[in-house]
């Protein structure tokens, strides 16, 4: 038999039948753990299980890997400073389709999986959205046999633990790694040199080409920790790569002998801090620098591990944009655009011109806002300091750039301005955004609003200059983690009456819609959201010593905590319940649940945090409320918190400024588990409600365009204020100090944000829409069958959504990647 066969090549399949299990539940607990049964805690079984489970994952791993040289395929980098994985043990043990032999193994060993389940700690790797959506991309490549690599950062503490003490957040170390990661391998051999600071050098050669020399660099090194992303329902497993930072020295011995201990490890531990925590605090100068760093450190040593690939088996870079392409997450990675432009020109004596064609081939670049204000931008000096030769480079991309576009548009200095990647106002930027748009051969936004607004307005000489580089990729989630794994008594219910194709292929749920006129169908769906909804409650009176009422409507909030994502006017409609209840007037009942965090820096969103927090602390506590309405705040905001909520939601608010919102995913794993959406026509609730029809979803607020138009014309607060009683009442309660008797002026920087410097987000503006909606949803959940209708079709036509047909259309129309199926494994034995 040949070497290069294909069963010389592929492992034996490990058994998942129940003895199976259990032997290698057995051998794992003895000889990786080291313990007996009787002594074995919650933990060593957690890691246990998660050996066996990886025992399945590796020999896949390794198949998939070395498919991908055998075939010399295509492959995605998908580059992003977040990726907000959470638990591993159940997504992979759903992904391998293990859940069930796993589960009667261990019972039968007297292990209760779900007391594993909770032993895990969430991969404290990203926070929000951003993150969330790249986990999704990261499972979804596996599903669908797609050749794709994550690359980001190994975050030894995470962003924070959020604890509230007091009504207030206050920010802990997230030591998730405390007790070790099953699912890495420390790759310690995959080590990268990242440079920072230094001087370059510039010399002519004998031919008069200007070479340049980056030099007395501060480095630092880069060590890989893999983690093997299974797909669901097939033989790939994919990689995770995350790049701890390590000092190129481990002390200096001179210092140590003259006993200064502290000066001999100085080094280490500044160079070791690249990794350490996710977005320090960027309010101070040095959080600044850091985060560049950050961005700089896993951009650089991605790069170096990608050429090193590709080199195996090519001898030029001709063929770069053919082999790789890289997806830059927001601009957060958009150095690399530079750093291609140094290794290609500097390192490998390319032309610039071809350098710059593979550069901008090879890269694409997701947008994921709309407020000039977010977008990321760098001071000149700042980079001069830390990345010297890239600013050289940023500079000639940024000269080269703006002659096309005076060629294209002579005469025009204005157009000069707007569109260079070095900004002149306020002292000289770097404009992230812009760097990312010129070096990348397509752009995208992730709803249809979103992309129609940024060439309308933040992009809108690019979309001139680049006609059809800027496209449309609506953002979707995983529907395997966001309803198989976090809602299994819906999933099952759902497969025994359309089977299990929706979970490759979502839009089969659309054979659900007759059944929204089932009886039965209905009661049993009624039947599961109420046990969700029990089963949240309880955590929340475990937790928090809450009782909430499991029949009243569960109203949703959660997010990262923002100014622009208004939970502010969620606590004014909170306020105007409680209001009405003292008053006597008949209210449905309503437990409202927030969750998210605010950054440690910002001062606003931590208030707003205070002030939900004393307003549930009044209301919850006031008998004439008759636990009408409960509030609760849901501390420290991840994803296994968001597998207790989402499916017991009944309410999802979607309340942002219309604009604002890039896209959203949490309103589509809400919906997908039958909460109906109040929302603005922002973001993918435009295309949520074009799918579930406009009797499905609570629409309120000024759009876009009105948002828009308002500002142009002179928006005015007070005029809302003096014309909407119940608005006035509201606003005079939290000014006062109604809800702070003991610091009546705590709140009165949220009312001088509403009422002095201009209201940014347009709350009162669109609070009495707001206010009518709220009835419209009372009046809808009276009658409980309709409700259960709504909801139903909410989940039957939410085939749209899935990560999955996101990321089949970035390899149709971005990447240009196709399935590497298993058929045709085999091959070289490399890795």
């Amino acid at each position: 038999m040949s070497v290069n066969s294909k069963e010389n090549v592929r492992h034996v399949e490990k058994a998942s039948d129940i003895t199976s299990i259990k032997n290698s539940l057995a051998e794992r607990l003895t000889y990786a753990v080291g313990k007996d049964p009787i002594t074995a805690t919650e933990r060593d079984w957690f890691f246990t299980a998660a050996y066996v489970v990886r025992d399945h994952l590796i020999d896949r791993w390794m198949d998939t890997m070395r498919s991908y040289y055998d075939n010399d395929a295509k492959r995605v980098y998908y580059f992003s400073m977040e990726f907000l994985m959470g638990r591993s043990l159940m997504n992979s043990l759903y992904n391998l389709e293990l859940e069930q032999p796993a589960r009667k193994s261990l019972q039968d060993l007297g292990v209760s999986l779900e007391k594993l389940r909770d032993v895990e700690y969430d991969a404290a790797l990203g926070n929000g959205g951003l993150g969330r959506l790249a986990a999704c991309f990261l499972d979804s490549m596996a599903t669908l046999d797609l050749p794709g690599y994550g690359y980001g950062i190994r975050y030894e503490y995470g962003m924070f633990q959020q604890h509230i003490e007091h009504g207030r957040q206050v920010e802990h170390p997230d030591n998730w790694l405390r007790y070790g990661n099953p699912w890495e391998f420390s790759r310690p051999e995959v080590l990268y040199q990242v440079k920072f600071h230094g001087h370059v050098t510039q010399y002519t050669d004998e031919k008069g080409v200007a070479h340049f020399q980056w030099m007395d660099t501060d480095d630092v090194m880069a060590m890989a920790h893999d983690t093997p992303i299974p797909g669901y329902g097939t033989h790939t497993v994919n990689n995770m790569r995350l790049w701890a930072a390590k000092s190129s020295r481990d002390f200096d011995l001179g210092y140590f002998n003259q006993g200064d201990y502290i000066k001999s490890v100085e080094d280490k531990d500044r160079s070791e801090n690249l990794s350490k925590v996710l977005y320090p605090n960027d309010s101070t100068q040095m959080g600044h620098e850091l985060r560049l760093k950050q961005q700089y450190f896993f951009t650089c040593a991605s790069l170096q591990d990608i050429l090193y690939r590709y080199n195996k088996d090519h001898d030029n870079y001709d063929a770069l944009p053919d082999k790789v392409a890289i997806q830059l997450n927001d601009t957060h990675p958009a150095i690399s655009i530079a750093e291609l432009m140094r290794v290609l020109v500097d390192l490998n004596q390319l032309p610039w011109e071809k350098a710059w064609d593979i550069t901008v081939r090879t890269f694409s670049y997701t947008n994921h806002t709309l407020m000039p204000e977010a977008l990321e931008t760098w001071p000149v000096e700042m980079f001069e300091s830390i990345l010297p030769r890239h600013l050289q480079i940023i500079y000639e991309i940024n000269q080269r750039f703006l002659n096309d576009v005076r060629h294209q548009f002579p005469g025009d200095t204005d157009i000069l301005r707007r569109m260079s990647i070095i900004s002149e106002t306020g002292g000289k930027r770097i404009r992230m955004a812009h760097l990312a748009i010129v070096g990348s051969h397509k752009v995208n936004g992730v709803a249809a609003i979103h992309t129609r607004l940024m060439k309308q307005t933040i992009f809108a000489d690019f979309d001139r200059f680049y006609p059809g580089k800027i496209v449309n990729m609506t953002n979707g989630i995983t529907p395997r983690r966001w309803l198989n794994q976090s809602n299994p008594p819906l999933a099952e219910l759902i497969s025994s009456k359309i089977g299990k194709g929706w979970l490759k292929d979502l839009s089969q749920l659309k054979k659900l819609i007759p059944l929204a006129d089932d009886a039965t169908f209905c009661k049993q769906f009624a039947e599961i959201k109420r046990a969700n909804k029990a089963r949240l409650a309880k955590l929340i009176k475990e937790k928090h010593g809450l009782e909430v009422n499991i029949d009243s409507l569960f109203d949703v909030q959660i997010k990262r905590i923002h100014e622009y994502k208004r939970q502010l006017l969620n606590v004014l409609h909170i306020v105007t319940l409680y209001n009405r209840i003292r008053r006597g007037e008949e209210c449905v009942p309503r437990t409202v649940i927030f969750g998210g965090k605010a950054a440690p820096g910002y001062a606003v969103a931590k208030l707003i945090i205070k002030l939900i927090n004393d307003v549930a602390d009044t209301v919850n506590n006031d008998p004439q409320v008759k636990g009408l309405l409960k509030v609760v705040f849901i501390p420290n905001y991840d994803v296994t918190k968001a597998e207790f909520i989402v499916p017991a939601a009944d309410l999802s608010e979607q309340i942002s400024t219309a604009g604002t919102e890039a896209s959203g995913t949490g309103n589509m794993k809400l919906s997908l588990n039958g909460a109906l959406t109040i929302g603005t026509l922002d973001g993918a609730n435009v295309e949520i409600g074009e799918e579930v029809g406009d009797d499905n979803i609570f629409i309120f607020g000024l759009t876009a365009d009105e948002v828009a138009s308002l500002q142009a014309k002179g928006y005015q607060p007070w005029d809302y204020y003096n014309t909407n009683a119940d608005l006035r009442e509201v606003l005079n309660m939290i000014g006062s100090g109604f809800f702070s008797p003991s610091e009546p002026n705590r709140f009165k920087p949220i009312l001088d944000n509403l009422l002095h410097r201009g209201d940014q987000y347009l709350l009162l503006a669109d609070y009495a829409s707001y206010i009518a909606c709220q009835n419209r949803v009372e009046a809808a959940y009276k009658n409980q069958t309709q409700w259960v209708k709504k909801a139903v079709l909410n989940v039957a036509n939410m085939g749209k959504f899935s990560s999955d047909r996101t990321i089949a259309q970035y390899a149709k129309e971005i990447w240009d990647v196709k399935p590497n199926i298993e058929e045709n494994w085999g091959g070289r034995n490399t890795q």
